[in-house]
This record gives structure tokens, sequence and C-alpha cells, in this order.
């Protein structure tokens, strides 16, 4: 291949490959599906957690700000009945549509439920103290969660076989769980010996192990597939937060990839697809790992609150106009370049690409002239 060849074929794979991922989307790409919740005073929704059939736990928030859990599902929303209590939440589902969240009591505490649409409502137990919170449920029904204890402090809990475990912390006083999968194991928050709060991995075998940080003070995890891969949130050395991928030996940045802002990972599904959420000053955005790549969608193309992924690529929260309002997005979808900003992508690329021709031309007559003065 000849000089000025290989340059083309360089700026072809540099500047060609760039306008592949910065195409113009279609209407439904990169854009946000409202769920079709339909609330009687028009109140705020978000949506919490999808299975793979569809059935979606929110939550549905009134003017006064009071929320309460539901169960929506093929056009339907089901009152999870929570009590005697002003609020309640929905946080997980499971494979088999059994839902897990918190409730209110007329005394002011608060306790994890399971929601069962045969069985109705199941309050669990606590590890001492008044209170207890349901995070996340797996296929067999095994619930993660945190309760207090009889002196006050928190601990993350699995429930199970009608018993509750407390999984201790870290040196410290304080645990939470926020993920479990179908291994039993389970991702949360739980402090040290220092007082800082870092990412955990409780595996039934192992007992706690702390996933550390990415140089900063604290950490937390937020999800955990069957593989056993753990996404949160930890703070960096120069105190900015960061998603993160942690694959069992390391903890990946994620949050570098993206560049700027600080950013929160929430779920990771079957194949390693991790979402979450970036704020950059005052806006949200949500983005997606995907088959090795990062695609951050903008307010409008994407979801205001990211808070799961399900096995069928659908991303799960809640976009914002005037109020929430729960939606889904596909995984895979690729936001938009702006247009103004596609002109300038394409005046620079052809500025290089002129220069680049201009270049290989000179090297291409240097190289018949010079044989015939050397001659």
């Amino acid at each position: 291949m000849s000089i000025w060849q290989c340059w083309l074929a360089l700026f072809a794979l540099v500047l060609v490959q760039p306008f592949a991922s910065a195409a113009p989307v279609s209407p439904t790409s990169g854009a946000t599906r409202p769920i079709g919740i339909v609330t009687p005073n028009g109140e705020a929704t978000i949506a919490f957690d999808i299975n793979a059939a569809g059935q979606v736990a929110a939550v549905l928030e009134d003017e006064a700000g009071r929320q309460r859990g539901v169960l929506y599902e093929k056009g339907i929303v089901t009152e999870l009945g929570a009590g005697s209590g002003m609020y309640s939440d929905a946080r997980a589902i499971s494979p088999s549509g059994e839902i897990v969240g918190s409730a209110s009591r007329r005394d002011g505490t608060w306790r994890a439920f399971v929601f069962n649409r045969a069985t109705g409502l199941r309050a669990l137990p606590t590890l001492g103290g008044p209170s207890s919170y349901g995070m996340s449920i797996n296929i067999a029904g095994h619930v993660a969660g945190f309760a207090d204890l009889a002196n006050g402090d928190w601990h993350a809990f699995i429930y199970k076989d009608s018993a509750m475990l407390d999984l201790g912390t870290l040196g410290g006083k304080v645990s939470y769980a926020s993920g479990i999968n179908n291994r039993g194991q389970v991702v949360g928050t739980a402090t040290t010996s220092s007082d800082y709060r870092h990412a955990f991995l409780y595996d039934p075998a192992t007992g706690m192990r702390d996933l550390g940080t990415l140089g900063g003070r604290q950490s937390s995890a937020t999800a955990v597939n069957d593989a056993g891969v753990v996404v949160g949130a930890s703070e960096t050395g120069d105190r900015r937060w960061h998603a993160f991928m942690h694959d069992g030996k390391r903890m990946i940045d994620l949050g570098a990839l993206i560049g700027f802002g600080h950013s929160f990972a929430t779920d990771i599904n079957s194949r390693g697809h991790v979402v979450g959420t970036v704020l950059r000053n005052d806006e949200r955005l949500s983005f997606v790992w995907r088959d090795g790549k990062m695609l951050v969608h903008r307010g409008g193309k994407g979801l205001h609150l990211t808070n799961s992924i399900n096995d069928s690529e659908l991303m799960i929260g809640a976009t914002y106009d005037r109020r929430m309002v729960a939606a889904t997005m596909a995984s895979n979808a690729i936001p938009a370049v702006p247009k103004d900003t596609r002109k300038i992508i394409y005046f620079i690329a052809t500025a290089l690409l002129l220069a680049a021709l201009g270049v290989a031309y000179r090297q291409y007559w240097q190289g018949r002239t010079e044989p015939m003065l050397g001659a």
C-alpha cells in the first residue's frame, strides 16, 4: 500500500467511525416512553424496578408528598394495601411478581413487607428495634434490607426461611443492604472502624467483604447480578462521585469514561449492562454502560431518574415534565448529536481530511521526483 493510501485509510478510520455513532436517531431511539400509570389525581409516579414479564414496582406521590407503593401490570394499577400509615414504597419486584418495600405505621415506625397478589401484604420482623426496610428480593423470595437493633444502630439483613439474619458491619456500627442476587449474595454500604462508609459484598460462604473506593473516603454499592458483578458509586481522590463496577477483583471507574459531573450506578442486569444517573450542575442525565461502550443521554432524551434495567434491556425510572412520570427506555438507544454540533464536527473533519490529502499529495510527488534528482 502506498503512503497516500495509508493516510486515506487512517483518516477514514478516525473520522468516519465517530459519524457512525453520532448519526441522527429515529424518533423513538433514545426517547423515553411513559409507562401509562393512570392516577386518579394526576399524581407523580416513579418506577423503581421491572421484571422480565414487564411487571413494575412503582410509587405514587400526591401534592402533599405522601407516597404509596403500587404494582403496575398490563395497564392495571394495584394498590399494595400498606395499611394504616401515611407512606409506603415499592422498591423491587421478583421474577414471579412478588414486591418488596416498606410501609409506615401510626406510631411513626416502618416495617419491611413482601406483597404477593395471591396472599396480599406480609410485614417482616426487625432486628430487635422498632423498624425495618425492604430493598431487594430474589427469585427464591429472599429479601435484603436493613433494620434497627435494640440499641438504635442499623444493620443490613437477609430475610429467608421466616428468619432475619444480621449481616453485621465492616467494623463500624451501621450497615445497609440494597441488592440481592439469586445466589444469595448481598450488596450495600457499611461503616468501617474509621467510621467511613464503604461498599460491601456479602457472600453466604465468606461473609462481608469491603470493596474499597476509587481513591476517596467513601463508597456505596447498589446492585449485584448473578455473576457477582457489583455496581454503585465511590468518592474519588478529588472528592467527586463516580459510578463503578466491581468485577470481583477490582473496582472499575465508569465515571471516568463519562468524563464530567457526579455519576451513580443504580443497577446491572445478567449481561453486565450497567445503568445510572449523572448529575452535572443542576442537570440530570442517564447513562448506559453496554457491551464496552458508554452512552450518556441528555435531558429530554433520557430518564431523569434511572433506577433499574431488566434482562429484556428495558431501563426504568422516571422523566420530568412539571412532575415525575414513570417511564422506560431501551438500553441500546444512541443519543443524538445536536445539529449545530454535527456541523462543527463535519467542518473540522473536512479540514483535517483536506490537510491529510495535501500531505499525501506532496509525499507522492516527492517520491516520483527524488529518484530523478539523484540520477
